[in-house]
Formats: C-alpha cells, sequence, structure tokens
C-alpha cells in the first residue's frame, strides 16, 4: 500500500469523518483527499517524478502532514526533517538525500534563509501558511489543477535520516512494504476498537507519524498537538476521548509529575504507546497504576520501524492479574512477522539466555542506506540485520535489550551493562532519568559513572544512591561516581546523547 491507500482506506469507512483535527478545526477525509491530489499535481508541475524527493520542514500540522499523501499520490518519496535540527544538519540532510523540494512553515523561515543558497539541487521552496522568505506561497504553488495518474506501490516511500546519537546520520530508505508489514503488525498485536481516536503529541516527523497510520486504515481520528505539553494533552485525552497515543519515556516522566494526572479522566483509552528509548520499571509500574492498564511497548529503530518486538498491555500482567513485574524490563516478544535471534561476533546464532547482538529477518527492515553500500552491507552482515543492540532472549521468548553495543562498560574485567544500571538509578526516590556510562580509570580500566537528572525540587545524595544501587545489583556494577544535573541533553527525537554526557565529563574530570 501507499501512504495516501491509507488515507483512502478511511475514507471509504466514512468520508465525511474527521480525519486531521488542530484545536477546533477539522479536516475531513474528503478534504484531505481532495488537498493530496491537488498536492500531487502541483509537484507534478514543479516537475517531481516518481522517485523524487520531496522534504516536509514544520511541527506538528494538519495541512503539513497532508502533504505526506500528496506526496505518496504523486509517487515521490517523503523526507522527513526534524525542526529541532540545527540549520547545518538540515542543510546537510537535504543535499544527501537529493531533494529538490523543500516545503516548511513560516516559523522555519530564517532556518530555511540560512541554507537555500547551499542547496543548489532544491529547485523549489514552498511555504505552507506565510509568506514566504524563498520560493514561492501556498496559494501559487497549489494553482495546478490537473490530476496525476495513480502509481502502483512498489518502491522506497520514506527517506528518513537516523537519529545521530552515534555520529553523522545516515538516510533510511523505507519502502511501502516495511510500512505496510508496521502497520499489519500494530493492527494484529495492539487493542484497536472500530474507529480510534489517536493523539499525536511526539513529532509527527517520527515515530508519531507512522504510527497515524492504522489509525487511518480503520477511519480513525488523528488529533494533532503542535508541541508537547503535558497539561494539554490532559484535556484532550478527556475531552476528545482519545484511544491511542504514544509518548517517549522522557514525557511520561513529565506526566507522572503532574499534578493534574490523577484528576483526568482516562478511561479512553485503549493502548498508551510507549518507546523510542528504555523505560524504568519503576515508573512503568507507576504508569500501569495511574494511566491505567494500557500500556504498550514498541521496541523498534528507523532501519525496521516501531515492530520488531511489542509487549502489548495484556503482557504487562500475569494470568492472575497482578503486574508481571519480571516482564516490564524486557522488549515484547518478536513481532508475528518477523524473526530475532542473538548473534556472536563470528555470526553464530546463541542460544536462549545467552548474550550478543540483536539481529533481525522481517520485510519489515529497510531496503538500506541511501547512497551507502558500505554502511548497507555492514548491517546485513550474514544474512541478518543488525541492530547495534545487546540483548538476550529468556525461555518464554521475550526480548530484553542490555546495552546499545557502543555504551557496554568493561570494568575490572567485568561486562557492565548500562541498561541494568540505568535502571537501578531510576527506582532510587527522586531520580527522573539517568545516564550510565564508562569513563577512562587507571585501576578499572573503566568505571562506571552516573549521570542524574532529579525531579524539579528533590535534592539528590550520591552517596545514598550507591549505596541503594549496591544494595541490588552489587559493587561491581555501582557507579564509582554519580553526577547531579539540571537536565540531560538529548537527541531531536528525545533519546539521550551520551557521548556528549562523556564529553563534558571528561573535560571537567
Amino acid at each position: 500500500m501507499r501512504l495516501v491507500d491509507y488515507l483512502d482506506k478511511g475514507a471509504s469507512v466514512d468520508p465525511e469523518a474527521p480525519c486531521l483535527t488542530l484545536d477546533d478545526r477539522s479536516l475531513t477525509y474528503r478534504e484531505v483527499q481532495g488537498l493530496a491530489a491537488r498536492i500531487a499535481a502541483a509537484l507534478a508541475a514543479q516537475g517531481v517524478r516518481p522517485g523524487g524527493k520531496v522534504a516536509i520542514l514544520s511541527a506538528n500540522d494538519p495541512t503539513s502532514f497532508s502533504c505526506v499523501f500528496g506526496i505518496s499520490l504523486a509517487g515521490a518519496v517523503w523526507c522527513p526533517i526534524n525542526p529541532r535540527n540545527e540549520a547545518a544538519e538540515n542543510r546537510d540532510l537535504l543535499s544527501a538525500f537529493d531533494c529538490e523540494v523543500l516545503i516548511y512553515q513560516e516559523a522555519f523561515a530564517p532556518l530555511v534563509d540560512r541554507i537555500a543558497d547551499d542547496l543548489p539541487g532544491v529547485h523549489t521552496f514552498v511555504c505552507v501558511d506565510g509568506s514566504p522568505v524563498r520560493g514561492i506561497d501556498w496559494d501559487t504553488f497549489l494553482e495546478p489543477a490537473e490530476a496525476v495518474e495513480a502509481r502502483e506501490p512498489e518502491g522506497v516511500a520514506m527517506l528518513v535520516g537516523t537519529g545521530g546519537t552515534t555520529g553523522k546520520p545516515k538516510g533510511v530508505l523505507l519502502t511501502e512494504t516495511n510500512l505496510e508489514t508496521m502497520t499489519s503488525m500494530t493492527l494484529i498485536g495492539y487493542p484497536f476498537g472500530r474507529r480510534p481516536v489517536y493523539l499525536a503529541i511526539a513529532p509527527l516527523t517520527h515515530a508519531a507519524g507512522v504510527l497515524c497510520l492504522p489509525v487511518l486504515a480503520l477511519g480513525g481520528e488523528i488529533v494533532i498537538m503542535r508541541s508537547p505539553d503535558v497539561h494539554r494533552f490532559l484535556e484532550l485525552v478527556e475531552h476528545r476521548r482519545v484511544t491511542h497515543t504514544f509518548m517517549p519515556p522522557t514525557l511520561i516522566y513529565a506526566l507522572l509529575g503532574s499534578d493534574r494526572l490523577d484528576a483526568t479522566d482516562l478511561s479512553s483509552l485503549e493502548c498508551f504507546w510507549y518507546g523510542a528509548a528504555p523505560m524504568s520499571v519503576t515508573r512503568l509500574e507507576e504508569s500501569l497504576r495511574r494511566i491505567g492498564p494500557v500500556m504498550g511497548q514498541l521496541f523498534g529503530q528507523t532501519e525496521a520501524p516501531m515492530m520488531i518486538s511489542m509487549l502489548p498491555p495484556a503482557e504487562h500482567f500475569e494470568a492472575d492479574g497482578s503486574v508481571a513485574t519480571g516482564r516490564l524490563a524486557s522488549a515484547g516478544r518478536p513481532a508475528p512477522l518477523v524473526t530475532v535471534e542473538i548473534m556472536d561476533e563470528d555470526g553464530t546464532l546463541l542460544a536462549r539466555g545467552e548474550r550478543g547482538e540483536v539481529v533481525v529477518r522481517s520485510s519489515l527492515v529497510m531496503a538500506g542506506y541511501y547512497r551507502n553500500p558500505e554502511a548497507t552491507a555492514e548491517a546485513s552482515a550474514f544474512g541478518w540485520h543488525h541492530t547495534g543492540d545487546i540483548g538476550y532472549l529468556d525461555d518464554d521468548g521475550y526480548l530484553f535489550i542490555v546495552d546499545r553495543a557502543k555504551d557496554m562498560i568493561i570494568s575490572g574485567g567485568f561486562n557492565v551493562y548500562s541498561t541494568e544500571v540505568e535502571q537501578a538509578v531510576m527506582a532510587f526516590d527522586g531520580v527522573r532519568d539517568c545516564a550510565v556510562l564508562g569513563l577512562p580509570d587507571e585501576k578499572w580500566g573503566e568505571r562506571v559513572v552516573a549521570v542524574v537528572q532529579a525531579e524539579p525540587g528533590t535534592p539528590i545524595d550520591g552517596d545514598a544512591l550507591r549505596a541503594f544501587v549496591k544494595e541490588r545489583i552489587g559493587s561491581v556494577k555501582t557507579p564509582k561516581e554519580v553526577h547531579v544535573w539540571d537536565d540531560l541533553p538529548r537527541s531531536k527525537v528525545g533519546k539521550v546523547v551520551k557521548p556528549e554526557i562523556k564529553e563534558q565529563l571528561l573535560g571537567v574530570t
């Protein structure tokens, strides 16, 4: 299925139903279809042919998101550009991805103006909501009226930059088959009623965008938030009777800190997805108690979006209704259309319980990295997609991610997995978030260091925290140092950037 086919499928349920809603204004399915057709015609008039790259630089917005379906209808490739990126990073992505058209919001006009002269390949700039600093305005762009010829679904749908937490981002080629596999498994694995209402608080350029696809296929409504605001989020869940939403753990922690949470009616929720980074088991148990038995984990990566493994709401509990505490630290079981194994450095598949790199086979896996055959070959060595995560499968088939391969700490000859230490640190009262990493040490080779973000107004006693962790996981894994920071550096998608933390620590140690 093309991306536009999910829209058309929803329209077949009820073309007059609300499709995209922002504040008090909704676009119906019929209106979004009409707008998508005009966008496709306009792109064709600008010389965009099937396979051409069209970028969108925008905050969450119904008109900008409608462009995704117009791009699909034109047979072009959607290149989502994260509005939180720095200007130079966006310039490099637009150039590396061979983008021809950049559609942008007026709020980002200064950024566009700074980089436009360095983008000779971008022949058309379009401002969706105001006066263009470069290019043409929205009405001028939409003037062409000739419809484009329909295209069979067979090619690349998205070209997406990797998160960039480990270096220069790569371009991931996601096909229509990749996204159809992801959507199918979402519909199979998680609860959906007849007409879901999905609240998009996270950026539509990231996970929140592709999670719209199963909702659209069912004729549901996408309620859009321009930017994260947990108080506004709670209002919308209650008043819009939201059934589905997604948040990374950092936003969930902020939500749990809201004094309005317990007074909000969350009874409409069917599934509250979390993912994009490991979540504290302690905070997850609190979420199950205060938000409800609706939490659903997603584990994936840009190269295999969202659905490598899944932990649906019901699997957070034992058969007797008690919380399945031991299972909460897992990433769930491999999704129905995904094969997951654990591999050593020589390409040998390991037995249950043994730790190694998580490798994947599935139609979920990307077509490759754009114009980067070396990286593509490395990621697909031995005939499996390599995730870069270290983990193991238990006897019940649950996948446990213990670290990123690059983040494993070797201290005193022992392997220390930062995720395990982070879970122990997060259980300490007053800790909102943390990062654990290794720093060079003459005695230990590497010493374990924890950098902690405290709850607002809550002091953290480093010695008490170390004693707490030691009691739970032993002295080898206990941080030798604890630093308390106001906040942790994060990538544009909210992941903690450990290399930046390490640079700052090495600058003061």
